[in-house]
């Protein structure tokens, strides 16, 4: 199995290491700021290669945000 192991009392929560409410609100910014919407000319072309390539523009632009390269 691939499930991960807790010792006893832990109750499989979020981490509560010093710092990890800044990690995350500084993740939700980053995120939505990653997400948010081109200009149209932009998404027209995003669109159009999408297709192009058979993947639907959300998994287009995911691939660009992860890898930093246009396929």
């Amino acid at each position: 199995m691939d499930r991960a192991v807790f010792g006893i009392g832990h109750n499989g929560g979020p981490a509560l290491d010093p710092g990890a409410g800044w990690r995350h609100f500084c993740w939700k910014k980053a995120h939505a700021a990653a997400w948010k919407t081109p200009p149209r000319e932009i998404a027209l072309a995003r669109l159009a290669r999408a297709e192009a390539l058979g993947m639907t523009y959300r998994e287009y632009t995911a691939v660009l945000l992860d890898k930093g390269v246009h396929l």
